[in-house]
């Protein structure tokens, strides 16, 4: 058997955590088993699904690298089909119209629920005979089996039975011939050959209904896996009260794609007591059967610690690439300053985010208007003159400009003005950067360039002046 795998999205809105975990577990079994994984757009609800979600979606799966095998597909392209299982169905007694009316079915369900009962259809159409009433557009129900059960051998929950008489006659296709969720999701699944169905644990009680449909369509069902859902901090479902919930919304705030399908791969599976996965160790060690079958909590401070790792330990280039649009963002050109790989060298130990990146390195491609207020106040004194009108002596004519001899010019102001280097360095920092903090000094005099390190000692000298007559 060839495994084939789907991620179905409903586009009503971003790609979320939870969709995303999903998409990586379909992904990562189908890539395991040298199978086949399909991205099928839901897009029945006419009403909610938009074009920008659809985008929103497909750029969710690029940025996270989940390459897809073939899709996307869109039902709202497969009505045809659709209509034409539902003659089916039909002709062989399968589903039937029903022309109860909404006032009907709501006094029914209230009857229902004030004899605490479970609300349901009462088949009162089931086997209607007689000419329709005229001017009611009908719905078509599907004839559910009345006895028996339905066993679900869940991958994740284990055994799962559903008695045939507590499923009604769910609705197949609506009044207005629009099909729904429970028999697209079962045609689809039937014609593209879905082997595995991964989802969210969530859609368990409709699992039933379409084995159902696909029992009575003549098919066997696909092999099912209910994930538990995600939990934030406070135990309550994942929501955007916990924070940032959308996949892209962490592509801004500056996280990896690979940190964040490392911290989604460990939501619900473990290998071991292994905390980070290379996307081959992922596919090598995932399967189904390793998923919990508890909530998981997402935990913040987890997945930044995961991003500064990956921060800190990847390819510089490929840091660059992703950090050179976070620098676009803050209106910085980084083709117009030091090489972007080099200033991830020198920032990767010192940042948890690439924005955080991003910010902390503006200094190194345009001037500042203003100094850190604490950094300024603390080191840029009276005492601080001395040092960098000294610098800049020696700066200005310093051949070659490389971190070796910067240091060197460092180490000798010191030596000649009988201070600590520290009583050098620290001024030349905030001096060059504007702050308190930044890679070792010679290095950040190295990236800088000398006319604007030059630049920058004369506006320090000002503001010592300044502070100085005031």
């Amino acid at each position: 058997m060839t495994v084939r795998t789907r991620f179905a999205p409903s586009p009503t809105g971003f790609l979320h955590i939870g969709g995303a975990r999903t998409a990586l577990f379909s992904w990562l079994y189908a890539r395991k088993h040298g199978g086949t994984f399909i991205l099928r757009i839901e897009d029945t609800d006419l009403e909610r699904s938009t074009t920008e979600s659809i985008n929103a979606i497909l750029e969710g799966m690029n940025w996270l690298n989940l390459d897809y095998d073939e899709g996307p597909f869109r039902q709202t392209e497969r009505f045809d089909r659709y209509r034409q299982v539902l003659q089916e169905l039909l002709g062989q007694g399968r589903a039937y119209h029903c022309y109860c009316s909404k006032e009907r079915l709501e006094q029914l369900r209230e009857q229902q629920m004030a004899n605490k009962e479970k609300p349901r259809y009462d088949g009162c159409c089931r086997d209607r005979s007689g000419p329709p009433p005229p001017g009611v557009p009908p719905v078509v129900r599907f004839r559910n089996p009345q006895h028996g059960q339905v066993v679900v051998e869940d991958q994740v929950r284990g055994r799962v039975v559903f008695a045939n008489d507590e499923l009604d006659d769910l609705i197949l296709a609506r009044s207005d011939g629009t099909p729904t969720y429970n028999f697209t999701v079962v045609v689809d699944d039937l014609d593209m050959q879905i082997t595995h169905v991964i989802r969210g644990d969530d859609h368990l009680n409709n699992t039933p209904r379409q084995m159902n449909i696909l029992l009575a369509l003549g098919a066997t069902p696909p092999i099912y896996a209910h994930v538990p859902m995600i939990l934030g901090e406070d135990g309550k479902r994942l929501s955007k009260r916990h924070g940032a919930v959308s996949v892209m919304q962490y592509h801004d705030e500056g996280y990896l794609p690979e940190a964040l399908l490392n911290y989604l791969v460990r939501l619900g599976w473990s290998h071991g007591d292994q905390e980070v996965f290379s996307a081959d160790q992922m596919i090598e060690f995932f399967d189904i059967d390793q998923i919990n079958n508890s909530a998981s909590t997402f935990n913040p401070d987890k997945l930044l610690w995961l991003n500064q790792h990956y921060i800190k330990n990847s390819a510089p280039q490929h840091v660059a690439r992703h950090l050179s649009r976070h620098l676009g963002l803050l209106g910085i050109d980084p083709g117009e300053g030091p090489e972007l790989v080099e200033i991830v060298k020198a920032q990767r130990e010192r940042a948890t985010t690439l924005s955080e990146m991003a910010r902390s390195s503006a200094f190194f491609y345009r001037d500042f208007d203003a100094f850190e207020p604490k950094a300024a106040q603390s080191h840029l004194v009276m005492a601080a003159q001395a040092p960098l009108q000294r610098m800049r002596q020696r700066l200005q004519d310093l051949q070659p400009w490389t971190t070796e001899v910067l240091h060197q010019a460092i180490e000798q102001v010191a030596a000649e003005l009988g201070i600590k280097i520290g009583k050098v360095g620290m001024p030349l920092r905030v001096a060059v950067s504007g702050q308190g903090a930044s890679p070792p000094i010679d290095l950040t005099l190295y990236l800088v360039g000398r006319e604007a390190c030059l630049r920058r000692i004369d506006m320090a000298l000002a503001y010592i002046e300044q502070q100085t007559a005031n």
